[in-house]
């Protein structure tokens, strides 16, 4: 099973991450705010969750790590 680990205080909330995933699995969190003041992108249903690593790729901010 994959995983993915977002180190949500370098997110910007730019969510491209979002627009790629083909499970739709990728979330803001919008009850949460990081330091830089923007809501972080994460994932809720890790299981789901198919290793693509399309997430990471489009990521600007190096945000995301896919483990396999």
């Amino acid at each position: 099973m994959a995983k993915v680990i977002f180190h949500e205080e370098r997110c910007k909330g730019c969510k491209l991450c979002i627009t790629v995933c083909p499970k739709k699995i990728v979330i803001m969190k919008s009850d949460k705010l990081n330091q830089k003041g923007f809501h972080p992108a994460g994932v809720e249903e890790m299981d789901k969750c198919i290793g693509c690593a399309f997430c990471a790729t489009v990521c600007p901010d190096c945000v995301i790590e896919v483990e396999k």
